[in-house]
């Protein structure tokens, strides 16, 4: 593991007088825009992602990010955005930021785990049955001016086994879909899930894999998932069964799909998501299973309707004005959970720091000294950063804060006022 870089201590405290920036990239849905907006921020916008450079550039400047996943936001950008207070990543997966750099720079990621949930459930289950029916393949064909009404290989989803990889909040919810279809549901999680409806678990991946009609994949991008359908893993199952993948393109092996469909191993594939994807939608695609019988092909759309793209802006924007205004960092992927209520009649210091031995004391010397009364003070703490909140009197916050700030162990301290 690599040695956390922290970012010099700052030569001030980042105080609550605006005005205060927001830049949102990638037509993030204008629900977002409206909601900072409410709130008193500057909203830029842009329509598609950034490189790292222009990206760096950008933030200058700037206090709240808004992404989606096209945008990869490294340490080199974080390094010039000083002023920079919290990230949201209006879709499910983080795996485009530098987790750890904007950890130990004092930024919380927040991201929307919820929001795209029945939107990519009713896609997988539309593809369920487009493949069980081969409904592209007869669509393309009656578009080309051949009539082929057929039923060979053409079957109902009724009585039909759906095995789920991954069973959160997409994967539970699908089992839900698919019952009422009249399918039985295995899954397989490496973590203990409860069973909704009459879905079972499966002991072993080999076990779902070997049971299974359609296999759908609903994981995160993680080096334990990389690769993990690969031949051997498409070998195992069922002759003629249909593989899809909408979660994050890193976790099949593409050729190896390719190579089985062609064999007629598996009968079909649904994929919404590829190890590269172009940057914009401008740029040309290519992927070894254009051309193949039964395969549907999406570009990335899973959660892309207007209900999902609505309630992600409203879901990671919510969590971003929270923490403007009161540091709420609750539900952040990459920084320590805090939650208090506001109270009336104090000023809020909040303040990142190193979590090394003695900064709690010399904080609370700081205060001693300068004879201040905490009304509260919550601390929480990850391997490499503390997250201290504390409510003060006012006619002594500005003087504790500017004295924080200075302590060679900050990294980022602002008040609230």
């Amino acid at each position: 593991m690599s040695t956390p870089q922290f970012p010099p201590s700052p030569t001030r405290a980042i105080s609550s007088d605006g005005p205060f920036r927001a830049l949102l990239l990638e037509n993030i849905h204008p629900s977002a825009g409206e909601m900072l907006a409410a709130e008193g921020f500057q909203v830029e916008r842009a329509s598609s992602a950034l490189k790292p450079d222009e990206l760096a550039e950008r933030l200058k400047g700037v206090h709240l990010l808004g992404i989606r996943s096209k945008t990869t936001v490294p340490l080199a950008a974080l390094a010039h955005a000083e002023n920079l207070l919290a990230i949201g990543a209006f879709c499910i997966g983080t795996n485009q930021v530098d987790l750890t750099s904007a950890n130990t720079h004092g930024i919380p990621v927040f991201n929307a785990p919820f929001s795209n949930t029945r939107s990519v459930a009713e896609m997988v289950i539309a593809e369920v049955i487009i493949l069980t029916r081969q409904l592209f393949d007869r669509s393309r064909e009656v578009h080309a001016g051949q009539w082929r009404k057929v039923a060979t290989g053409s079957h109902e989803v009724r009585g039909k086994t759906l095995g789920i990889i991954g069973y959160g909040h997409i994967g539970s919810q699908l089992g839900i879909i698919a019952e009422a279809l009249g399918m039985r549901v295995l899954y397989f999680d490496v973590m203990t899930k409860l069973p909704m409806g009459n879905a079972q678990p499966a002991v072993t991946l080999e076990e779902l894999l070997g049971a299974s009609d359609f296999v759908t994949l609903h994981v995160p991008a993680l080096p334990t998932t990389h690769l993990m359908m690969g031949a051997d893993q498409i070998a195992q199952m069922k002759k003629g069964a249909c593989l899809i993948n909408a979660s994050r393109g890193t976790v099949v092996d593409i050729d190896a799909l390719a190579r089985a469909l062609q064999s007629r191993h598996l009968g079909g594939a649904a994929v919404d998501v590829y190890p590269e994807e172009p940057e914009s939608n401008s740029d040309g695609f290519v992927t070894a299973l254009q051309g193949l019988p039964n395969v549907v092909l999406t570009p990335h759309i899973g959660g892309s309707t207007e209900e999902a793209q609505a309630s992600i802006g409203k879901e990671v924007a919510t969590s971003l004005v929270k923490y403007f205004k009161s540091g709420a960092s609750t539900g952040a992927v990459n920084f320590p959970h805090i939650e208090a209520p506001l109270i009336p009649g104090t000023h809020r210091i909040l303040n990142v720091h190193r979590n090394i031995p003695g900064v709690l004391r010399d904080i609370n010397r700081i205060v001693s000294d300068l004879n201040a009364n905490i009304h509260a003070q919550v601390l929480s703490t990850d391997a490499n950063i503390g997250y201290l909140l504390m409510d003060l009197d006012q006619d002594v916050s500005t003087p504790v804060c500017e004295a924080i700030a200075g302590l060679e162990t900050d990294i980022k301290t602002r008040i609230l006022s």
